[in-house]
């Protein structure tokens, strides 16, 4: 008997062994992670000077959540690059803001339609008055569309700015001032689409006034990071890096001689960019806001695709910080950033996908990383 009981320990043992080796092939088949690192060492093969190409493929229909990278995460030392290192993902980060204010209109606190007049800090609304903006004409929805009419502050004159002090930080008030030195109202709230980080800026105003909180604290509290595992996603320069996670990816602007992280983080921080994450924390971030598993209301969710109608009649494929787009024939919807980042979730296929070009010269490369991506995840589906 006592041979016997051995017999069926050890059985029981090979038995949960060979569960948990089919449970590791059923999340992450090996011929499909060849597949997509393959393709992403082609691309990257093709164009050295990208300094590196991270992804990541989350695609729970398939079992599949990867990460890749081809590269080096620094120029100076030639060091590998990891597929879990986070970077900046810059105006990425505008999705992140406008979840938080569908979650404050889920929570009855605010509406997309709501004027912004006693919303605002009293001294952005008088300086936004003082600049011939009409606050009572302006809602939340127009902020998050960029259809508010405001005159932004990233232009020229900013970039040169940055370039000649690097290490000069950024305040909110500091760049919403800059806008309004930077010329008058564009059009009427509605009239007009002009991609502005000051209505991000404003936005994250908002949030605070209505938490109470200090945005880079009510953001991740309302979208519930530590609930949904994004523990590699955090406000740099506003919160410490997180224990366990590495050390940031360096980012490169050549044609300006910019090292991301020779720079001042703060020239773009206030909830128009900011975030670093590593791109399974945007993919996953990405699957769980459109399977609503952040704004839970399904009709609350579905405002992040309300498009405002601009007096050109053109469809500026752009939502409440949202973009939309065809890639190999599939709807999608996500954001890109500054530095070379993209993120887009395909409805069809249940799949989001981010990518990380290290080079912005570069970062056309995104559109042909995804396409290649999600053809081979297409093509898995079938």
């Amino acid at each position: 008997m006592k041979n016997h009981s051995i017999l069926f320990v050890l059985c029981s043992l090979l038995l949960l062994s060979s569960c948990k080796e089919w449970k590791s092939v059923e999340k992450k088949p090996p011929e499909v992670t060849i597949s997509l690192q393959s393709a992403l060492d082609s691309i990257f093969h093709a164009h050295p000077t990208a300094t590196g190409l991270m992804v990541h493929v989350e695609a729970p229909d398939l079992h599949i959540s990867w990460s890749g990278a081809s590269g080096i995460a620094n120029k100076t030392n030639a060091v590998p690059l990891s597929a879990d290192q986070p970077a900046l993902i810059a105006s990425n980060t505008k999705t992140y803001t406008a979840a938080t204010l569908l979650k404050l209109i889920e929570q009855d606190s605010i509406k997309l339609g709501d004027s912004i007049e006693g919303l605002l800090q009293e001294s952005t609304s008088k300086l936004l008055a003082d600049n011939k903006y009409d606050l009572q004409a302006i809602t939340i929805g127009h902020l998050m569309s960029h259809t508010s009419g405001i005159t932004d502050y990233v232009n020229e004159a900013y970039m040169v700015a940055i370039d000649q002090d690097k290490q000069h930080r950024w305040t909110r008030n500091e760049q919403i001032n800059l806008a309004m030195m930077s010329g008058g109202p564009l059009g009427q709230p509605g009239e007009v689409f002009s991609y502005a980080d000051v209505n991000f800026l404003l936005l994250t105003e908002i949030i605070e006034n209505q938490t109470n909180k200090p945005f880079y604290e009510a953001i991740p509290d309302l979208l519930g990071f530590q609930e949904l595992g994004l523990n590699d996603t955090w406000f740099e320069s506003l919160q410490p890096k997180p224990q366990n996670t590495k050390l940031l990816a360096h980012q490169y602007y050549s044609e300006m001689g910019w090292n991301s992280l020779e720079l001042d983080k703060s020239f773009d921080l206030y909830g128009a960019g900011g975030i670093a994450a590593t791109t399974k924390d945007l993919a996953s971030f990405s699957q769980e806001l459109f399977n609503g598993n952040i704004v839970k209301n399904p009709e609350t969710l579905h405002l992040i695709h309300t498009k405002i109608a601009t007096a050109d009649g053109i469809d500026h494929h752009y939502a409440m910080g949202l973009q939309d787009s065809k890639i190999n024939g599939y709807q999608a919807y996500g954001h890109g950033g500054f530095w070379g980042t993209v993120v887009q979730y395909f409805p069809e296929l249940n799949t989001s996908i981010s990518v990380y070009v290290l080079e912005r010269d570069k970062r056309m490369l995104r559109k042909d990383i995804l396409e290649t991506l999600v053809a081979i995840v297409g093509q898995e589906q079938k």
